[in-house]
């Protein structure tokens, strides 16, 4: 039984260079292009969640980073800035948009005054709970046509991951 082979449109780049350059080997080309194209197709429907949510997409990283920390859901900004890979300066304006919203609240830290606390308020951890079940389920949806190929695809990205890490 033959697999139908879809097309998309960086068939139709890849194709245009392997006309113009054969011997070159395009095949890495092809998937950084589809890669990138995902992202971008995926990042605007994942956005869209989040804002059925009033959230950003950083806004809902922060708040999912202080969920995920458990109990007392409480973060130092500096913590926050390295879990989430960003400078403190950015930080800073996402937790102060966060607090004005009410879905976090800063405290001096105890045990160093120099500087804050960040936790999670109440209504923050509803936000992040509903957002993150909607967000769960529109990703599994958005991949769903992969079927058991996503695995594959899950490890050779860890993979292909590990390796740029490096």
């Amino acid at each position: 039984m033959s697999e139908e082979r879809n097309t998309d449109a960086i068939d139709a780049v890849v194709g245009a260079w392997r006309r113009e350059r054969p011997e070159l080997d395009l095949t890495a080309i092809g998937v950084a292009g589809r890669l990138g194209r995902v992202a971008m197709l995926a990042t605007s429907k994942v956005e869209a969640v989040f804002a059925k949510h009033g959230l950003k997409q950083g806004e809902f990283d922060v708040l999912a980073a202080l969920r995920r920390s458990g109990e007392p859901y409480t973060l130092i900004p500096s913590e926050l800035s390295a879990t989430l890979m960003m400078s403190r300066a950015g930080m800073t304006s996402r937790i102060d948009r966060l607090e004005s919203a009410g879905l976090v609240e800063r405290a001096l830290d105890p045990e160093d005054r120099r500087s804050f606390r960040v936790t999670l308020t109440a209504r923050g951890f509803e936000v992040v709970d509903a957002a993150m079940t909607e967000h769960t389920e529109n990703v599994a949806k958005l991949f769903s046509s992969l079927g058991e190929d996503l695995a594959v695809l899950d490890a050779s990205l860890r993979r292909l991951l590990t390796s740029l890490e490096r």
